[in-house]
Parts: C-alpha cells; sequence; structure tokens
C-alpha cells in the first residue's frame, strides 16, 4: 500500500498552460502515476513507458508532425503520433531548427 502511495505523489511540471508537455520532476517508471497542476486542475497520468527526470511526456494525445509546445512556444514537432503519458525525446521528436529530423 505504500508504495502506491509513493506512486502517486510522483509529479511533473506543467510551464505555461497552453502546453501539451509537462517535465519530468524525477525518474518515472512504465505505470506510475504522475501528478500534475495546470491553472487549478489536478490531473493523475499514467506513464506508459520510463521517462527520465527533466525529460517531457505527453499530456494529451499529440499527432505526427504536431507541433510540440513548452514554455508555450513551439520547440519541435513529432516523427510520430504519441499518447497521453508517454515519453517525448529525440527518439520521436525533431526541430527543423537544428536540422534534427
Amino acid at each position: 500500500m505504500k508504495e502506491v502511495a509513493a506512486k502517486a505523489q510522483k509529479s511533473a511540471l506543467i510551464i505555461d498552460a497552453t502546453d501539451n508537455v509537462a517535465v519530468a520532476l524525477q525518474d518515472f517508471k512504465k505505470g506510475d502515476q504522475c501528478q500534475i497542476s495546470s491553472n487549478g486542475r489536478e490531473e493523475k497520468i499514467q506513464l506508459l513507458e520510463d521517462i527520465p527526470f527533466g525529460h517531457k511526456l505527453a499530456i494529451q494525445f499529440i499527432e505526427e508532425n504536431e507541433s510540440v509546445l513548452k514554455y508555450g512556444e513551439e520547440i519541435g514537432k513529432m516523427k510520430t503520433a504519441v499518447k497521453k503519458g508517454g515519453w517525448i525525446h529525440v527518439h520521436n521528436m525533431f526541430c527543423e531548427r537544428g536540422g534534427g529530423k
């Protein structure tokens, strides 16, 4: 029972209300429940894969070629669609500014 409570306390940070990603504030394992807060809204998201500290997780479904929004700005686009709770990093996101397709 204590392990379940500990998993529910893990959290991620949404930097801007328009973001479609949050930043992991600690390491997550697949199946963990992540607590997020934004504009007074609290939500728990079940993570679909391991997500390291400081990396991004999808807080909603993001389609292929859709913009990834962090800081209220586009930081790249998805190479492939990602479901809510999925890990977003260089393996599935690209940035045209840096030529990282």
